[in-house]
């Protein structure tokens, strides 16, 4: 399911399309420079780690991608600079892909993420997703310290047609999460989807939180599978990355989920995650509607931005 091998060119168009609303984005960068370039020399090389830099890829995994393309250029002994283009898309399709782990229910999901980023949004497009594939799914809404954050995600539950666990705001998470087991447990259901706070500004609280949750489903529902879905704003750019590092220092990160993919010209923030952390974008939002979340791919989004 979570392939979406039929989807893939769907996600390019949509990818293609959101990337292209501003100008001058890695693509266009890209294009201009091979075109303006007679030959590939150190100016080449120079302004193209700039060009990746401005659309976020970060300084280090820049000048990491262009020295291995330096590498394949001389072992093919290539002077074209669109073959050098063709060679960095074949080297970012390789840095991006990454094997999707296999899916074993039950399953419990910790969504985390900062306030503003679509976090309760992602939750409710991946409820649908995964009730459009047959499975059962559930909603808890363990962001009890944010003023209608559970108003939010019953909204997005009635949307996608899936029950949603909530108590008084204020309440004790790991006690909406263990409230949220028993009916899970009850019910036989696939998925419990667990919206989390995104406090990053006092990470110790944070961490105890999170550690609490994961002990009361581990004692609650010791067969289930837990993973741990990080959600970023990729408008952000490097805040983005950031907003990553501080996470994976309280949580055991599983995969990311970039929303407003659509609405950015750099989209090298993918990129910038990937190689700085070694974690895999698993999701991105391409739109505002509810069926707008799509699995990953790396060829696909390579393409888009290239």
């Amino acid at each position: 399911m979570e392939q979406d091998q039929g989807n893939k060119t769907g996600l390019f168009a949509r990818l293609k399309a959101g990337l292209g609303k501003s100008r001058g984005g890695l693509g266009d960068r890209v294009d201009e420079l091979v075109r303006q370039s007679s030959r590939i020399d150190d100016d080449f090389y120079e302004e193209l780690t700039d060009i990746l830099i401005l659309a976020d890829v970060g300084a280090q995994p820049a000048a990491d991608l262009v020295t291995d393309l330096k590498a394949r250029v001389a072992a093919e002994r290539t002077r074209d600079a669109g073959r050098a283009r063709e060679l960095l898309k074949e080297l970012l399709k390789a840095r991006m892909a990454a094997p999707r782990p296999p899916l074993r229910w039950p399953m419990v999901m910790l969504v985390v993420g900062v306030n503003g980023v679509g976090k309760t949004t992602t939750i409710g497009k991946l409820a649908l997703r995964f009730k459009d594939a047959q499975h059962t799914v559930m909603l808890a809404a363990a962001d009890t310290f944010r003023a209608a954050a559970a108003d939010q995600l019953q909204v997005w539950a009635q949307r996608a047609g899936v029950p949603l666990v909530r108590l008084a705001e204020g309440t004790d998470p790991a006690a909406v999460v263990f409230d949220a087991l028993q009916s899970f447990k009850g019910k036989g259901a696939d998925l419990l989807i667990v919206d989390t706070a995104g406090r990053l500004h006092n990470k110790k609280n944070l961490m105890e939180e999170l550690a609490k949750i994961t002990r009361v489903i581990g004692r609650e529902c010791p067969d289930a599978q837990v993973r741990t879905l990080l959600v970023i704003d990729a408008t952000t750019g490097q805040n983005g990355l950031a907003q990553a590092r501080q996470f994976q220092e309280v949580a055991d990160i599983t995969g990311i989920v970039l929303t407003k993919l659509d609405g950015t010209a750099k989209g090298g923030i993918a990129v910038a995650i990937r190689q700085a952390l070694g974690l895999p974008v698993l999701y991105v939002g391409v739109g505002e509607g509810i069926d707008d979340l799509q699995a990953f791919e790396a060829e696909a989004f390579v393409d888009a931005i290239l």
